[in-house]
């Protein structure tokens, strides 16, 4: 009764090969929030003007404060945090010069869909600060971004969302792409076109496209050389990847993929204890990734911690719960309790009356 029945072993087994193979697509580590939830999105004005706010920071909180996302309005004022599960979460934004913003949001049948939040300039009428002049504000969106031409960012907005909604990922290609023709230098459009790539499988092109964007940032842009990491250890190189993905990290110390990543390679290195640090780094960062919990669970199965491994397939099926992987985790959920429940029965017997 030490170690797993044969049964449950294969059930694990094939759990696992589906998430691989068919719960996320490539592009999903880019782009994914969440599954099975409804799209959280809005449009931000300055009151006094009437005017789009852009290239605003707009912070997502669940209902106890623990922040899900964060994100930069487009040209338009528009922002977007994708796809989240029901619930009750709050927009929160804080720009220099304007009363903080906290606006209530329900997710239940589309209900996150299209705020529209005013900022209403503060009481000592100092004026906003420019993004980049804010601590902190950039979010996702680098000065780099920001300079580049306006008819080039909006089309990477227009291939995010493309992404994000239409699962359109030829139209998605095709911004981005007419994105780096406006501008050359674009290497975070580059990434975008590698990422993109890699969802239609081709993986050469890919790798010449974050090859691209780190030669065009001069290996300053960490997305692209965690993406290049990631291709190294898809292709057999763990230690090659993970090397990469450290100098990746060095570079965007928030990027949760990136700690994803590093998990996967120390976990095919069998080292369990940073792979477990790396996931659960992952998992404070990006809570709602569907992706976090396989690597968890492939983790806590090694320990042969099957309550950990328990709560693993849990969140993973609140997250993932229409999917192949989703509709096995739930079968196989009975197979671990019962595990569980064997163990306690062996070690009560064990123990000397």
């Amino acid at each position: 009764m030490g170690r797993l029945s044969t049964r449950f072993s294969f059930c694990l087994y094939l759990f696992v090969c589906l998430l691989c193979s068919a719960a996320v697509p490539q592009s999903a580590r880019a782009f994914q929030v969440g599954a099975g939830g409804f799209e959280v999105s809005g449009t931000v004005f300055f009151t006094e003007s009437n005017r789009p706010a852009e290239n605003v920071s707009v912070v997502l909180r669940e209902a106890g404060g623990v922040q899900r996302g964060q994100v930069v309005t487009d040209t338009g004022g528009r922002f977007s945090f994708g796809i989240v599960n029901r619930g009750s979460y709050e927009v929160v934004i804080n720009l220099t010069g304007y009363e903080p913003s906290s606006t209530a949001v329900s997710v239940e049948n589309g209900g996150g869909r299209g705020s529209i939040i005013y900022l209403q300039r503060s009481a000592d009428g100092h004026s906003a600060k420019k993004p980049s002049e804010q601590s902190g504000s950039a979010g996702s969106v680098s000065a780099h971004e920001l300079s580049m031409p306006k008819k080039a960012r909006e089309l990477m907005f227009s291939g995010k969302q493309k992404i994000f909604y239409g699962k359109d990922v030829q139209g998605a290609l095709a911004d981005f792409q007419s994105a780096v023709a406006i501008a050359p230098d674009y290497y975070e459009a580059y990434y975008q076109i590698a990422m993109t790539l890699l969802e239609v499988g081709k993986k050469d092109e890919a790798e010449t496209n974050f090859r691209k964007s780190i030669e065009l940032s001069k290996d300053k842009y960490g997305e692209s050389v965690i993406g290049m990491g990631t291709m190294l250890i898809d292709k057999g190189d763990d230690a090659g990847g993970e090397k990469m993905i450290l100098h990746g990290l060095e570079l965007s110390p928030n990027f949760w993929l990136g700690y994803y990543e590093l998990g996967r390679a120390y976990l095919a290195e069998n080292r369990l204890a940073d792979a477990k640090k790396a996931g659960e780094q992952a998992r404070s960062l990006m809570p709602n990734a569907a992706i976090v919990y396989r690597l968890l669970a492939n983790i806590h199965m090694r320990e042969k911690d099957y309550q950990a491994l328990l709560v693993d397939i849990d969140t993973y099926v609140k997250l993932d719960p229409d999917s192949p992987a989703g509709a096995h985790a739930k079968q196989m959920r009975a197979e671990v309790v019962q595990k569980i429940q064997d163990e306690k029965v062996v070690t009560e017997n064990a123990t000397p009356k």
